[in-house]
């Protein structure tokens, strides 16, 4: 979990989630220097959005609007049905960690729940949190609704979230009934997370004079700014005598009156400073009459005006229909109501147990989304030059255009310039900031490619002439080309075999000091962590020795990665509990790679169960510091291995990267002939940061 940012969520409309971010922000000011808030969605057709509004302007945000919010209600809607859904997500992870940059805390609030779940058959709130691993707090419409309901409402909320692998910090019931107040709160006293119950405060529900003169664009003819703060309780229109207007008025009640009628204005006022009559909270002139010259002489001759008299162009039935459109806000001008909501944050919220608590919480959540996302800004942020010998392929034309255009790396294509370029403007691509390198044009680099690798080769049996063939072909040259720095890594196999990749690598680049195997691994995404499966694409059947090479190698791509490395050798046995060769073989590749690497954690021989299940691995190994949480997952062959990834691909929906070779000296990776686009932007993103690791972290 990124360790300073909270995001708050409505389950419902009208949940007062700005009193609670108001609450929470006023905390977090006091405990780091810069605080920034964002909302990830915001309704569409409004110049800014009130909670931005607010939040800027009553605590001086030193942040521009623009960095507040990530997207439109419709911009996401429009994504998801285009099947874009990713990108935008992706942008709004951006926004995010560019603020974490620069602020030191990052407040949070969603779009109401229901709102969106007309739309979606998900939360969106949960997905997007889940996706920028944040503490989530969800906040519950309490108004008008029993204990029963209540409750279970918050167990519903909160099975949600631990399903998800996010971590609940908080649950907040707002507007809650006074009646059920205590009962509500003994009974969650005793819940797992804090519950936080926040009465219904009627003035917090209730507009204000300056609401609705804002929001009828009205002219305030007479009236101080203290006065324009006065509740409107109710709401009436005078079209009746004096007499019987006096009868029907009532505290609180603002009055709708024709701009001529002098008698009801006069009369307002009169009632206001009687002492047994009603105090409205204000008039509003209809219809674009004001009083006349000495009436409004006679208004001021009033030691000290009472109530705010406001004037409008419409008359007094569609002043009326206008008005009860105004709904209760909270704006940087709304002093009693900070006040007040600030008072009933304070009264009902434990701070040092929300800070506390968050403190404490952790977590390893991990989704594909943001798997791929720090894949690409690791690899924006130390750019290298991948080369892609296969360029009439058109899956790998379209992955171009798309890692160009995220800026992820520089890409050399082998090949034609002009037969490139015109298959990508018939495919509508623009990849002219590709370099193409056709080497049928670069005859000198040829002849010295081939010196070189017969050098390399010669005491092997290689003749010059057969190292001139081998230059012929794409892969030979490509590898080549990274032996001599010319390039920093490259991805092949959309179109050649494995063989065809991994054999000229092999050859001429070569296995790194100490690793006399090239092995592979998938990145397995989950829906809430990432493991790594090896070796599911290359070796056939390794040996003991081998099979522990390969487990070490996999622990360090994976550390590479980010991924804290607890080793499971895999099998049919946990422990001692079975015999035979397969076993056998798995218990010495274990006590090898232990003595190899003894600061890795590493268990087997293990059972899948046993290796990932954390009640499984209670009962059979509980001793280990592998079992049950186990990230890196070894198989003892190519069959057991690649038809479990494939088994787990197909059978929960996880995005399988790879394979990523691992063990060669520099970068070289191979694509599956089935291959997608995506698969292809991946693997290089992924060959871009082997190749930075290879060259010593910088170019």
């Amino acid at each position: 979990m990124h360790p300073k940012s909270i995001y708050i969520a409505s389950i419902e409309p009208r949940s007062g989630s700005l009193v609670i971010a108001l609450g929470l922000m006023e905390m977090l000011k006091g405990h780091y220097k810069s605080v920034a808030f964002f909302r990830p969605i915001i309704p569409d057709g409004i110049a800014r959005e009130n909670d931005i509004d607010f939040m800027l302007r009553h605590f001086e945000l030193d942040m521009p609007y623009e960095e507040c919010y990530g997207a439109t209600i419709s911009e996401y809607v429009e994504s998801y049905a285009e099947g874009r859904e990713e990108q935008l997500c992706e942008m709004i992870m951006n926004k995010i960690n560019h603020l974490h940059e620069k602020y030191d805390f990052i407040l949070i609030e969603g779009y109401p729940r229901s709102t969106l779940g007309a739309i979606f058959d998900f939360d969106l709130n949960l997905k997007i949190a889940k996706n920028i691993d944040t503490a989530l707090i969800p906040i519950i419409n309490g108004k008008s609704k029993t204990i029963e309901t209540i409750i279970n409402e918050i167990q519903i909320n909160a099975e949600s979230i631990k399903e998800e692998g996010s971590v609940h910090l908080a649950t907040f019931v707002n507007r809650c009934d006074e009646e059920i107040l205590g009962q509500l709160k003994e009974k969650t006293a005793e819940d797992e997370f804090e519950v936080f119950v926040l009465p219904e405060v009627k003035e917090l529900d209730t507009p204000i004079i300056q609401e609705v003169a804002d929001r009828l664009g009205a002219e305030i003819i007479l009236g101080k700014p203290e006065q324009l703060e006065h509740l409107v309780l109710r709401k009436k229109i005078a079209a009746m005598s004096v007499e019987n207007y006096l009868t029907h008025i009532s505290d609180g009640g603002l009055i709708i009156v024709p701009g001529d009628r002098s008698d009801i204005i006069l009369a307002s006022l009169l009632s206001f400073y009687a002492k047994n009559h009603p105090h409205i909270a204000g008039l509003i002139l209809s219809g674009g009459l004001r009083p006349t010259k000495n009436v409004l002489e006679l208004i001021n001759d009033f030691s000290d005006i009472a109530i705010p008299i406001l004037a409008v162009e419409t008359d007094s039935y569609q002043t009326a229909i206008a008005l009860n459109c105004v709904e209760a806000r909270m704006t940087p001008k709304s002093s009693r109501k900070i006040t007040l909501a600030k008072g009933v944050f304070d009264a009902a919220v434990n701070k040092k147990a929300i800070l506390k608590r968050f403190k404490e919480s952790s977590s390893e959540i991990m989704t594909p989304m943001m798997f791929t996302y720090k894949l690409f800004e690791r690899a924006r942020s130390n750019r290298q030059k991948i080369i892609l010998p296969e360029s009439g392929d058109e899956r790998i034309l379209r992955a171009v255009e798309i890692l160009l255009r995220r800026d992820v790396v520089d890409i050399i294509l082998l090949g034609n310039p002009k037969t490139i370029k015109r298959k990508s403007a018939l495919l509508g691509l623009d990849i002219s900031a590709a370099t193409i390198l056709d080497p049928d044009d670069e005859g000198e680099k040829r002849e010295a490619f081939a010196q070189k690798f017969y050098e390399l080769r010669k005491a092997k049996g290689l003749t010059l002439a057969a190292a001139k063939d081998a230059l012929m072909l794409p892969n030979y040259f490509a590898t080549m080309m990274i032996y001599e720095g010319l390039a920093d890594g490259m991805v092949s196999g959309a179109t050649h075999t494995t063989a065809d990749t991994v054999r000229p690598a092999l050859q001429i680049i070569k296995t790194k000091p100490g690793i006399s195997i090239v092995s592979s691994i998938f990145f397995m995404c989950l829906e809430s962590r990432v493991l790594v499966y090896g070796d599911c694409a290359v070796n056939l059947d390794p040996s003991a020795e081998e099979l522990a090479q390969i487990a070490i190698s996999s622990a360090d791509t994976a550390l590479q990665f980010g991924i804290e490395p607890r080793v499971a050798l895999l099998s049919y046995s946990t422990g001692t509990s079975g015999s035979g060769p397969d076993v056998e073989k798995v218990a010495e590749a274990t006590r090898i790679a232990k003595s190899i690497r003894p600061d890795l954690l590493i268990e087997g021989p293990i059972q899948y169960d046993a290796a990932i299940d954390p009640i499984v691995a209670a009962q059979k190994l509980p001793d280990s510091a592998v079992a049950g949480q186990a990230t890196v997952f070894i198989f003892p062959d190519l069959n057991t291995g690649n038809n479990t990834y494939k088994a787990v691909q197909r059978s929960t929906g996880a995005l399988a990267i790879g394979p990523v070779l691992q063990g060669l000296r520099l970068p070289v990776n191979d694509l599956s002939r089935g291959c997608l686009v995506d698969d292809i932007v991946n693997t290089v993103a992924i060959t871009a940061i082997q190749a930075g690791e290879a060259r010593g972290g910088k170019k």
